[in-house]
């Protein structure tokens, strides 16, 4: 799966590299119970938000080890409003590449 992405073929993937990934996933099931689905593996403690933390664990499930600096920009992009976390639409814009 990794070499599928891996599209500057350094063995791992950035985000750029995750969110290609993602949206392509998306667009093959595209079901709004499948977007749900996915942010609840993200949302660990089900508060509706997806936390830095929570996306370092789920990201180091993957295999990816990041470092905080890259979880934070991870977060950045994908953070709209601005709290620094991602909420459920900003989750979907950032799956959709919208």
């Amino acid at each position: 799966m990794i070499n599928e992405v891996d599209s500057d073929g350094n063995g791992t993937i950035d985000f750029a590299e995750f969110l290609n990934l993602m949206a392509r996933k998306m667009k093959d099931t595209d079901s709004e119970e499948e977007l749900k689905e996915a942010f609840r593996v993200f949302d660990k403690d089900q508060n509706g938000f997806i936390s830095a933390a929570e996306l370092r664990h789920v990201m180091t499930n993957l295999g990816e080890k990041l470092s905080d600096d890259e979880v934070d920009e991870m977060i950045r992009e994908a953070d709209v409003d601005g709290d620094g976390q991602i909420n459920y639409e900003e989750f979907v814009k950032m799956m959709l590449g919208k």
